[in-house]
């Protein structure tokens, strides 16, 4: 099991040094808001994937007034991992004080998953927010996946730099669509397999959270599907000469939800479309444990704010069955009264200007 046992924070935001000691199950974050408690979550978003979900700018993640912040942690399985972050010398990560050079690994070691206010645009926002929910999932359980991937977007990249020449070469961009088609057609395979897999995990989670007969979730993956990949890039051509990129490919990928003829999200209301997300995250969770057995570790922020009391409930149900690690903020710990059917388990911190300590 993925679980943190120690977290350390230094110069993060206004956190200037804390520490605590983690419940491998339910862990519930509260203090009022600007008192530092989303800031632990981002702490382990950052340690886990390298970036903010709050900021796009990781400079303004070290206190103003220091150079370098420092994420610490260490899992049940006696693995250490460790962040420092400068604003000079970008970032520095380790695994059991050896130095990486990226997150590949961490990313395995620590699977994350995020509900937060901006997790709900999942279904609103665009394809790119969808294909990152779909290939986190390929990612962890298709090891071969992450080479095509990248093999794919280099070609993408190649490629879209000949699109923008004045003087194409036929036979150059010829070369880069079968390296294209070689990688892509292998980025989609491994989607496909991991969507289909998934398909009953979600729905069996929908179902518990909120039944929605005739919601249909389909994966496109980028092309004509009575077309290879470069059939469809050779079809293009003229087409993306005049646009400069790319218009079919892996990186067209999408989910898309219906509700009869109509777009889920243009059907179902802001509560329904929370549920939905909910149980994509909840269901990626249970086959990532299923498939290679690990749990992976869910950081829920503001949840109070997010959902009524039902379905906070029916939420934190599923996840203390699942048997994962939980972070959860909230303003006041009364908010989650009732929520967890095992709360007396729950370990509580309060957060107040920067500062953490263990309450009851």
């Amino acid at each position: 099991m993925s679980y943190i046992s120690r977290l350390e924070l230094h110069k993060l935001r206004n956190i200037s040094e804390m520490g605590i000691e983690p419940s491998p199950s339910i862990n519930i974050i509260h203090g009022d808001n600007g008192s530092g408690k989303t800031t632990i979550l981002e702490a382990i978003y950052l340690l886990g994937l390298g970036k903010s979900f709050r900021s796009s700018r990781l400079d303004t993640v070290v206190q103003w007034d220091q150079e370098e912040a420092v994420v610490f942690a260490s899992l049940g399985s006696g693995t250490s991992l460790g962040l420092r972050k400068s604003k000079r010398l970008g970032h520095s990560l380790k695994i059991n004080s050896i130095p990486q050079r990226g997150w590949l690994e961490l990313a395995r070691l620590l699977p994350l998953q995020l509900l937060d206010s901006g997790s709900f645009q999942l279904l609103e926002g665009s394809p790119r927010l969808r294909r990152r929910f779909l290939d986190w999932g390929v990612f962890h359980v298709e090891h071969d996946f992450i080479s095509h991937w990248r093999g794919s977007a280099k070609c993408l990249a190649q490629r879209n730099l000949l699109l923008k020449q004045s003087r194409l070469a036929p036979s150059e961009l010829q070369a880069w669509d079968l390296e294209l088609s070689r990688h892509g057609e292998e980025v989609d395979r491994a989607r496909r397999r991991y969507f289909e897999a998934f398909l009953p995990y979600f729905h069996h989670y929908l179902q518990a959270l909120l039944p929605l007969p005739g919601l249909e979730m389909h994966y496109y993956r980028g092309w004509d599907e009575s077309k290879s990949l470069l059939e469809a890039l050779d079809e293009a051509r003229e087409r993306d000469r005049r646009y400069g990129a790319s218009q079919v490919g892996p990186q067209r990928a999408d989910i898309r939800f219906r509700m009869g003829r109509r777009d889920a999200a243009a059907s179902l209301s802001r509560g329904q479309q929370k549920m939905l997300v909910s149980a994509l995250k909840i269901a990626q969770g249970r086959f990532l444990s299923d498939e290679i057995g690990v749990k992976g570790i869910y950081l829920l922020d503001d949840l109070p704010a997010e959902l009524d009391a039902s379905a906070r409930s029916l939420i934190c149900t599923l996840l203390e069955e699942m048997g994962s690690q939980v972070f959860l903020s909230c303003i006041e710990p009364s908010q989650l009264d009732g929520s967890w059917p095992g709360q007396s388990i729950a370990r509580k911190f309060h957060v107040e200007h920067g500062k953490i300590a263990a309450s009851q």
